[in-house]
């Protein structure tokens, strides 16, 4: 087999255990604190930033654009729309003649 298969089989496995070690640690408290909930809760906000950002820099109108709109979209719908707009709108804008 090849070293990206292998490649991809860590990277799941090792997401996997994170994944699940978070739980294992969480499930032990009867309570958690309301600042740590608080803070679990800003962690798919975070990821989500970090994923943007670096996008957004080396995009050129289109990308930007399409971002835009997909963050206009996430105010008011789930993030399976939002993506999918996403997508959609890039597609299109990538069909524009320059």
């Amino acid at each position: 087999m090849s070293s990206i298969f292998w490649i991809i089989l860590a990277g799941a496995v090792l997401t996997f255990l994170t994944r699940i070690g978070g739980h294992l640690v969480l499930s032990r408290f009867d309570h958690i604190h309301p600042r740590v909930e608080v803070a679990l809760n800003a962690v798919p906000a975070a990821v989500l930033t970090t994923l943007v950002a670096p996008a957004i820099a080396t995009a050129d109108w289109r990308g930007v654009v399409a971002l835009v709109f997909a963050g206009l979209v996430s105010l008011r719908f789930n993030a399976l729309t939002m993506f999918l707009a996403g997508a959609a709108m890039i597609i299109l804008l990538r069909q524009l003649p320059v």
